[in-house]
């Protein structure tokens, strides 16, 4: 359909010579982009801060100062945009769960302290240290960050249990009602603490995470708390004029669905229930996605005029493949659900290379990049923030112009074992000379390449077996 479009588009404007395609081969894309077909702004990519900065925040300031910079740098990640876990805290004398029964499943790293210990008790700001530590690390080095603050759970006296792992019952609710004001107030009192003392604005605030799941059990391996469809709804309606009294610019995002079904359920509930306005922006996972439910979420957001991020993902796998696995991901929720965002979890791991970009030893305090590093580079070192995405028909490819409009950038993936050859009608564009490319691949990091031909408008690059090509073609800007 695009490149039907193009061609009328080309067509219908004589100054522009069309290249003629070569018969088509084996292994080989044929499309074209155009400059009409405009999708969303980027708004940026991001990471969460739990659990990684829990660790991480303890470190000497050398070490941290090297991670932060390799995030938040243009030519590091480029990463704007950051999530601060708003612990919610266990019981400390363990009384309804057993003592470290996060270590048995994600570390000691997931145990978060919350900043109240009872309903009558003091705030304790100076818990969770080392997360803050790494939040104002990146806010000095990145002045225009962007944060976002979200719960996994309440404090533990406000739940059922009496644990922050979550329910007995791992479907129950877990948040008891007769809390739910003393927990929007536990929410707003550190937004505004962090605004006040530390002149950290949080731009959004999401009260759950992943709410209508069985993930979260007490004695679970971290915080989490089941919030029914219903609750939500129920909650929201108390915490919305608490934080707009609270003078704070912060607005509400929700729901956080880890399944973009259900999180286009959540989203017809509210606007049933009619508390879509209270919502700012609208979060959503894809760790379990279709390309049916990306495409309903991007309706559903645009008919509704709600701002639209994805807020949490990650993958499994083994080396590279892995990596371009999540990749691909990356590419299908940007064309077809077309969030504003997207965000990482984990920006350091230990022993694995596939839910990280930097592989660490958090007791030794070593770290070192690893592939999934440079293969997220070659698209937030380069779709820089404020960039405009275009339609492509490829399922392979990602394309964008940059705000200023003088470079259009092209990111290409080949998650074969063979190699794969993109044939690109760019005449639409009015292109210039410098172009130029990178690739990350099994044996290269975000290496300058030059094997591609541009003539007379056409693009022809053929990407080796697993490999990822990032290109940027200056053009001629008519704004």
């Amino acid at each position: 359909m695009i490149f039907a479009l193009c061609v009328q588009f080309c067509q219908a404007q004589p100054s522009t010579r069309r290249a003629a395609f070569p018969p088509p081969v084996a292994d080989t894309l044929y499309y074209a982009i155009c400059p009409q077909q405009t999708l969303q702004q980027l708004e940026g990519w991001g990471i969460s801060l739990c659990w990684w900065a829990n660790m991480c925040g303890r470190w000497d300031d050398e070490k941290i100062d090297e991670l932060v910079d390799w995030l938040v740098s243009p030519t590091g990640l480029n990463f704007n945009i950051f999530r601060y876990n708003i612990g919610g805290g266990d019981d400390p004398q363990n009384r309804n769960c057993k003592l470290h029964h996060m270590g048995r499943g994600k570390g000691l790293r997931a145990e978060m302290e919350g900043f109240k210990d009872s309903s009558e008790g003091t705030y304790h700001w100076e818990r969770d240290a080392a997360q803050r530590k790494i939040m104002l690390k990146i806010k000095e080095r990145r002045p225009d960050a962007i944060f976002e603050a979200f719960s996994n759970s309440a404090p533990y006296y406000m739940t059922y249990s009496g644990c922050v792992g979550g329910a007995t019952k791992a479907t129950d609710n877990n948040l008891r009602p007769e809390y739910y004001e003393e927990f929007a107030h536990y929410l707003v009192d550190v937004c505004r603490h962090y605004r006040d003392t530390y002149g950290i604005e949080f731009k959004t605030l999401e009260p759950f995470n992943e709410p209508v799941t069985d993930y979260w059990y007490a004695n679970g391996s971290q915080e989490g708390c089941h919030v029914s469809t219903e609750a939500q709804i129920q909650f929201l309606r108390i915490l919305s004029p608490i934080l707009k009294d609270s003078g704070l610019k912060t607005v509400i995002s929700a729901s956080d669905e880890t399944n973009v079904a259900q999180s286009v359920n959540d989203l017809h509930a509210y606007i049933d229930a009619g508390v879509l306005p209270l919502v700012g922006q609208w979060n959503t996972h894809t760790y379990h996605v279709s390309d049916s439910a990306r495409i309903a979420m991007r309706e559903l957001a645009a008919q509704h005029g709600i701002h639209l991020w994805q807020s949490e993902v990650g993958d499994g796998g083994f080396g590279i493949d892995g990596n371009l696995k999540l990749a691909q991901k990356l590419i299908d929720d940007m064309r077809m659900m077309q969030p504003a965002a997207w965000i990482d979890w984990q920006y350091v791991e230990e022993d694995n290379d596939q839910w990280c970009f930097v592989r660490s030893n958090f007791a030794q305090a070593t770290y070192a990049r690893v592939k999934n590093f440079y293969v997220r580079q070659q698209f937030s070192r380069f779709f820089t923030q404020g960039c405009r995405f275009l339609a492509t028909e490829s399922k392979s490819s990602l394309a964008a112009t940059t705000a200023d409009g003088r470079t259009l950038v092209l990111a290409l993936l080949n998650t074969k074992r063979a190699t794969s050859t993109h044939v690109i009608d760019l005449s639409a564009f009015q292109t210039k000379k410098g172009i130029q490319a990178f690739r990350t691949s099994r044996n290269e990091d975000l290496l300058p390449v030059s094997d591609y031909q541009m003539n007379r408008g056409t693009m022809v690059i053929t990407l080796p077996p697993r490999s990822i090509v990032t290109l940027q073609i200056p053009i001629r800007n008519e704004k």
